[in-house]
């Protein structure tokens, strides 16, 4: 049976996803001395996280206004949804590059600036309309960076639509790689990908190996006409290198999802109210990922998708599990392991595993834990959290 947490919810989450807790949860905007977390764009690096939170759940895909860092120290996983919102930004990538294909903005402003009787607007068009003549996609090349789940969606997408894919991913992982399509050619390096690119467009996480990472440099690589498409995040992108290529022609377009006063009112520049995932199927699927996530964690101790953590999941073989982060040091899981012995506990089932300075471990044991072994497990150097999840 479910046990009653309680979730504090900072956003207004979607009602499916919602639904997708345990009836015995409690949850909502003035929830005290929560469990867990529920957030979508609410800046949580000032907020004073009550010390009963034992994961946060965001409800998309980039955790930049959660302190990432601050939570892996407590021993807290921070959950997301990878590619639950991939289809709606593969559409508005698409759509970005029909924009700048056909010049739809500037001929939209061209028609909206006429004025006069409609045979007067007639002739109008018919005398400006050829300084907004377009291309179609097909054979030209689109290169991808950043392959995970929105990254190979669009390289399909561009696929059938008749264009060529580069794609660049040092990172890129296996399932990535099995879900790209084959005929997606890999670039060495940004800089090789760029020189062959009609279209740009960047899908990858704002940290700090990334930030800046389309600046005055790479932009001087790239042909003139080329198109760069930014729905990823604002600090991937150098604003102010990127409206110097276009003054100086040596880029054709910058089609962006994130508005600022650099970029604000040039010809060149189409800057969309952050719409990547602003769709009601996407809000529900990242939702639902995200809410069965955190139930699955809180429950069993099982952790998929957690930006901070290894995935690790163990079924349920015993009653009694135990559930510890910790950090990634030599014989943890034998102090561990020695813990439980010297309180005869029998381990059933054990899995360690470990991502970067974080590790985590579930343990099933045939019996149930007293307060005793649970806090000397606490007070094992390294040790950042325990938590004893009986069935």
């Amino acid at each position: 049976m479910a046990k009653a947490m309680k979730i504090l919810t900072l956003n207004a989450i979607s009602a499916r996803g919602l639904a997708r807790l345990p009836q015995t949860y409690t949850v909502g905007g003035d929830v005290t001395e929560p469990d867990a977390i529920l957030v979508r764009s609410t800046v949580m690096h000032d907020m004073e996280i009550p010390p009963t939170v034992r994961a946060i759940g965001r409800a998309g895909a980039g955790t930049n206004n959660i302190p990432v860092k601050k939570l892996s120290g407590c021993g807290v996983p921070v959950f997301n949804a990878p590619g639950a919102n991939a289809n709606a930004v593969k559409e508005l990538v698409i759509a970005g590059m029909l924009l700048a294909a056909r010049n739809i903005v500037p001929a939209i402003r061209f028609v909206e600036g006429l004025s006069g009787t409609d045979e007067e607007l007639h002739k109008a068009t018919e005398a400006g309309k050829k300084a907004y003549a377009g291309t179609e996609l097909p054979g030209r090349t689109l290169v991808v960076i950043g392959l995970g789940a929105i990254g190979c969606h669009v390289a399909e997408a561009a696929i059938k639509l008749g264009m060529n894919v580069v794609g660049y991913d040092p990172a890129i992982t296996v399932d990535a790689a099995w879900r790209l399509p084959s005929q997606v050619k890999r670039a060495e390096s940004v800089e090789d990908a760029l020189r062959v690119a009609d279209y740009v467009t960047l899908h990858v996480p704002l940290i700090e190996a990334t930030r800046g990472l389309i600046n005055a440099q790479r932009l001087a690589v790239m042909r003139t006409d080329a198109v760069l498409l930014n729905f990823a995040r604002e600090g991937v992108v150098d604003n102010a290198a990127t409206v110097e290529a276009l003054n100086a022609g040596k880029l054709a377009a910058y089609i962006c999802d994130f508005p600022a006063n650099a970029l604000k009112g040039h010809p060149k520049v189409v800057a969309l109210p952050h719409l990547g995932a602003s769709t009601e199927e996407a809000e529900e699927n990242c939702a639902v990922m995200v809410a069965e996530q955190l139930a699955d964690y809180l429950e069993h101790g099982n952790i998929l998708n957690a930006v901070n953590f290894p995935n690790v999941a163990m079924a349920r073989e015993s009653a009694y599990r135990l559930a510890i982060a910790n950090a990634n040091v030599p014989n943890m899981v034998g102090q561990i392991s020695s813990v439980l012995a010297a309180a005869g506990l029998n381990i059933h089932n054990m899995v360690n595993k470990s991502r970067g300075d974080m590790a985590y471990t579930l343990v099933d044991v045939d019996s149930a834990a007293t307060h005793a072994v649970i806090a000397r497990l606490a007070a094992i150097d390294g040790v950042l959290a325990v938590r004893y999840l009986p069935s």
